[in-house]
This record gives structure tokens, sequence and C-alpha cells, in this order.
């Protein structure tokens, strides 16, 4: 579970992340989204997914 972060969360590092599961797994037809420095995590398509930095 280390490193998954809760939609909301600023100031995280830049780069892609993945939507996955409350525990880190895999989901079907996960969001990836691209954030700049200094910028908030969007909210995922489902309540309890969290992001995960690729």
């Amino acid at each position: 579970m280390t490193g998954n972060k809760k939609p909301g969360m600023d100031n995280q590092p830049p780069g892609k992340y993945k939507e996955v599961g409350p525990r880190g797994g895999e989901v079907s037809k996960p969001r990836v989204v691209k954030i700049g420095p200094g910028d908030r995590l969007p909210p995922t398509q489902e309540k309890g997914r969290k992001w995960k930095k690729q």
C-alpha cells in the first residue's frame, strides 16, 4: 500500500498517476492522469480508489 495516494492530496511529485483499488490492486478501465509540480490529485472514478505513481 505504500506509495498509494488519496484523491485530493496536493504537492505530490509531478508525473503520471494510475488509478488503483483500495489496496493497490488493478481496476478495470483505470484512469491515468498527469500532474505538474504542486498540483492536486483529481477525484477517482469510484469511492475508495487511490492513485499510484507510475
